[in-house]
């Protein structure tokens, strides 16, 4: 059961992909240029970066159930405030709640898995999560598309309300075998220093910084391809979150697959031919224009989440693997805390280097400058991947680094 709530959780959590393909009808409804409405997406990111962090530590006193549920009502409340939002602002700040709530679950979920699994395990039950992560991300844009076009902006966060709730309550009535995902049954909080300690170890902060990179790369898709898919291409919203869908439906195909190699081979093969996957989509990316065939934008689109799902869940079991079982909560809020540094530095460079770019030579020039841009960023990532490095404290076939 806490795998599965896990992979709900993260599922629920990834279903915020619905934002992005309605981020040109928001800009419209609220009189705001593109990339001043990246505050949309950097309100949420940069809220759950901080809180996963501490909802990881808190984890480790309390267990990660515990925090994993509170984290499920406040998203749930925090949607049905959309139903009185005024303006733009309070959009904001509802964002930020929202945020607050998705770092309580997103920082606890791979602990409720690497607790309630050996270790020999701890690959295919992290790509169960990630298989949830992606499916959420998948049918978002979907359904984001759908709404939008029949109900409008804010059908896309009201309709996450109730299904957060019925997952908090289904959480809830697990309450005693959550509280059993900690090592020992234990509740202790361990000492803040040797926490520190153990991230500062070579081993995690590389781990870390592969995922910091690989996220700060994708999200120029997030970001900018429904902007190329609507505007450019002309394709309805409903059409173009199908095509946007390719990204997180990658991801989410080969989460499982990436989990199985991890626990056979070691991370390393995995993660490096991921972030291969993920420079050569985003570099085909930066070559589409106007009259590119739908379906060599497709396949950029599609190598990008392959090469993601590829990468994350070894890179992920790498990290959990480095730390010992009392700081499962640590571990799992510095890998989401790494990764979503790494999606709003993301966004607010590419936004930066896309707005530059348009107010001289236009979209296109703009599109493929940021794209070529993420492409770097990503094969930097992919070299530092395959070059040798120290092992932590980790064991098993996904922790040895092989």
């Amino acid at each position: 059961m806490p795998v599965l709530l896990a992979a709900l959780g993260a599922l629920l959590m990834s279903l915020d992909s619905a934002i992005n393909i309605v981020l040109p009808a928001m800009a419209d409804a609220f009189s705001v240029e593109a990339a001043a409405v990246r505050w949309v997406i950097i309100c949420y990111v940069l809220t759950y970066a901080v809180t996963a962090f501490a909802a990881g530590v808190l984890a480790d006193r309390l267990g990660p159930g515990p925090v994993f549920t509170a984290g499920l009502w406040l998203s749930g409340a925090t949607f049905l405030g959309y139903l009185a939002a005024p303006g733009y602002g309070t959009v904001l700040l509802l964002r930020a709640a929202q945020g607050f709530g998705g770092g309580l679950v997103y920082g606890t979920a791979p602990a409720l898995v690497t607790l309630s699994l050996p270790p020999a395990r701890h690959g295919r039950g992290l790509g169960s999560m990630s298989l949830g992560l992606g499916v959420g991300l998948g049918i978002g844009p979907l359904l984001g598309g759908v709404m939008l076009e029949h109900w409008g902006w804010a059908s896309t966060f009201l309709f996450r309300a109730p299904l957060f709730l019925a997952l908090a309550v289904l959480a809830q009535s697990q309450a005693r075998r959550l509280r059993g995902a900690m090592p020992g049954g234990a509740r202790r909080l361990p000492a803040l220093a040797p926490a520190i300690a153990d991230v500062a170890r070579l081993p995690v902060l590389r781990a870390a910084l592969l995922a910091f990179l690989s996220n700060y790369a994708q999200f120029a898709v997030w970001l900018l391809a429904p902007f190329f898919l609507v505007g450019t291409l002309g394709l309805s919203p409903t059409v173009g979150g199908l095509v946007f869908a390719l990204t997180p439906l990658g991801n989410a195909l080969v989460a499982p697959l990436g989990g199985w190699a991890t626990d056979r081979v070691g991370p390393r093969a995995p993660l490096a031919c991921g972030l291969a996957l993920e420079v050569a989509g985003l570099l085909l990316i930066a070559t589409l224009t106007g009259a590119t065939p739908l379906a060599l934008v497709a396949l950029g689109l599609a190598l990008v989440g392959l090469g993601v799902g590829l990468f994350q869940v070894p890179n992920l079991a790498l990290l959990m693997a480095s730390f010992p079982p009392a700081q499962q909560g640590v571990a799992g809020g510095l890998a989401f805390l790494s990764r979503t540094l790494g999606s709003a530095l993301g966004v607010q460079v590419t936004a930066a280097l896309f707005a530059a770019r348009l107010a001289r030579e236009g979209f296109l020039p703009a599109f493929h400058a940021a794209f070529v841009g993420a492409g770097a960023v990503c094969a930097v990532a992919a070299v530092l991947a395959i070059l040798p490095g120290g092992r932590g404290r980790a064991t098993g076939a996904a922790a040895s680094g092989r």
